[in-house]
């Protein structure tokens, strides 16, 4: 894989059992890109060990008075230099593709689930967590799988190297021999400590991002009630936590780089002074003393490499716990084989075998739930999504097939769900309205359905160019620039372009004016006629213009029928969508089985 083949076709399915699974299956998957590093590597890291080599020839030369055996040093330090740049070269443009490569991976896997999921990943993990895994914990993962083909080189090279050393010269060769592993290993108490210490700064820094990812978020909200000061302090509290952590954390990594500093200073004063006794005594040669001391400078650099691969393990072991814990979130089942060929075709009426909500085909349905979150988790689950723990629901049926039991794409194409709190994506009006369709709704005819007159002469005057378009003026991030009701009548007409079997809408009109409500309810209804549409409201407005109202109380179905004739036989329905806060004459008359007559609230 080069970095101009991304992105990957299939980046695959991942082992998400625990963090070090998935880090293995990484680099299996880069298995040809890792042996490319090594090789380099070993070209690199053998080139730069035999310069003490040459070098001890060298002066033995000298000592000699050889001129060949000097040419001959001089020549194979030449090789050397040439072998060392090569290899130096390509063993970096191969580390930063496994670098780059696996990273593409990753994100590409997160990608893919945040698509699967939809609006249900945030409330089965935190936004700011999703933030942190998709950039810092990349990041650190990629660290990992660069590192590794760079380390197992440079143990490699250390292996032979030590085997060469006692060979070559065995009473010197004893003593590095023995020293090289004490010194891999002198770290290995530290990195525990280390490491939590690591974790620590990890999970201040990923609520520091949610903490922050919130109050942007809510950021007009908190100017209009003065809360930016308060907001500001918490953050302020929580960045420094942050940087305590990062700095307990960097003081125990100061001392294990310390300690691969101390250690092999100690191990080369050996080295000298043992080696000075030998050749006083006339046991060894000044050009192989020059040699083994050459060679013990060369095995710091490898001993640096385990310290790297210490560190770089440290940090993406829980970032790759952190990634296998968002990449295993699931459907609430996995497709079936035998249901792939109908799934092309799924039409009919959605019903809900939890909660009993039957919508019928080419019917305006309107649900009415008392709480808010469980509409936005009920209009999850009709579009195929349970939450978290609701694995052993029995899944959503459209026309007797089960959604959670087909493929997703199909699932999408028939049901969608535009949530209360839709995102507008920054780009020109025609780019919004640019998303797959039947092609049977114009966006002319959506943004006429969804009232968006208003919105259109808004952005006619902004136009880039002064044309009056407004399909060419650009919406800012989120579509910040327009107002709650604005924003809001775009995504429907973005949710109506698309013309699905079934179009779930939860508080569609929740930031609209009671007159404009009315006239989007009007609008959606023509555009919709013959189609599959339910509604999340409590407003009488839509409640009036639908085909069927369902009343849901504690999970269930409490009441179908016509708004009217619910408003004026159901005080529980009535106190909902009239909003009744003196709940005691509601409650005499449903131990009664009385009703009263509609108010003009109603």
């Amino acid at each position: 894989m080069q970095i101009r083949d991304l992105p990957y076709a299939d980046p695959g399915r991942p082992d998400v059992r625990s963090g070090p699974r998935f880090l293995y299956w990484l680099g299996r998957n880069q298995l040809g890109g890792q042996l490319r590093s090594l090789f380099w590597g070993v070209v690199h890291s053998g080139s730069v060990a035999l310069f003490p080599l040459a070098v001890g020839m060298g002066v033995a030369a000298v000592v000699d008075r050889s001129g060949a055996r000097l040419a001959a040093a001089g020549g194979l330090l030449l090789l050397l230099g040439a072998l060392t740049a090569l290899g130096d070269t390509m063993l970096h443009r191969t580390a930063v593709t496994n670098w780059i490569t696996a990273a593409a991976r990753v994100q590409q896997l997160l990608a893919r689930k945040t698509a699967e999921l939809g609006s249900a990943l945030t409330r089965r993990v935190a936004a700011g967590e999703v933030v942190a895994v998709s950039t810092g914990d990349v990041e650190k993962i990629g660290w990992f799988v660069e590192a590794l083909s760079r380390f197992v080189a440079a143990a490699f090279t250390t292996l032979v190297v030590c085997v060469a050393l006692l060979v070559y010269q065995p009473a010197l060769g004893a003593v590095v021999a023995a020293g090289v592993p004490l010194m891999a290993l002198a770290v290995l108490p530290l990195l525990p400590p280390a490491t939590k210490r690591a974790d620590e700064q990890r999970e201040k820094a990923g609520r520091a991002t949610e903490l922050a990812s919130d109050t942007v978020a809510g950021l007009r909200v908190l100017r209009g009630i003065g809360g930016e000061e308060l907001f500001l302090s918490r953050y302020r509290s929580a960045s420094q936590e942050v940087r305590r952590a990062a700095v307990r954390s960097a003081r125990m990594w100061a001392l294990i780089a310390a300690v691969q500093v101390v250690l092999p200073g100690l191990l080369m004063i050996a080295v000298v002074w043992y080696g000075a006794l030998l050749a006083r005594d006339g046991r060894i040669g000044v050009g192989e003393l020059v040699t083994v001391y050459g060679v013990v400078t060369f095995l710091l650099f490898p001993l640096r490499q385990f310290e790297e691969i210490a560190m770089a393990y440290s940090f993406s072991r829980p970032s790759a716990q952190r990634a296998a814990k968002v990449l295993a979130l699931r459907r609430t089942a996995v497709p079936a084989d035998d249901v792939e060929a109908v799934a092309g075709d799924l039409k009919g009426d959605l019903y809900d075998p939890a909660t009993g909500l039957l919508a019928r085909s080419g019917e305006l349905t309107a649900v009415v739930v008392g709480d808010p979150d469980a509409a936005g988790r009920l209009a999850d689950r009709l579009g195929g999504h349970a939450a978290e723990g609701a694995g052993d629901s029995p899944s959503v049926l459209l026309g007797g097939v089960a959604l959670d039991e087909v493929p997703l794409d199909v699932a999408r194409t028939a049901v969608l769900v535009q949530d209360k709190d839709p995102v507008l994506l920054s780009g020109t009006l025609t780019e919004l309205l640019d998303v797959p369709s039947s092609g049977a709704v114009t966006a002319d005819a959506a943004l006429t359905a969804a009232r968006c007159d208003d919105v259109l002469a808004s952005l006619a005057q902004a136009s880039p160019d002064g044309s009056g378009d407004p399909l060419r003026t650009r919406i800012t991030e989120r579509g910040r620039s327009l107002s709650g009701g604005q924003r809001q009548r775009l995504a429907l007409a973005r949710s109506l372009v698309t013309d699905p079997e079934v179009l779930v809408l939860d508080e569609p009109t929740s930031a609209v004016d009671s007159h404009t409500e009315a006239r989007v309810a009007d609008g959606v209804r023509a555009l919709r006629a013959g189609r599959t549409t339910v509604v999340f409201s409590s407003s009488p407005l839509l409640l009036d213009r639908a085909d069927r109202v369902v009343f849901l109380r504690e999970g269930t179905v409490a009441a179908v029928g016509a708004h009217e004739d619910l408003v004026r036989s159901n005080p529980v329905y009535r106190a909902v969508v009239t909003r009744q806060t003196d709940e005691e004459p509601d409650r005499e008359l449903v131990e009664s089985g009385k009703s009263e007559p509609i108010g003009e609230s109603a």
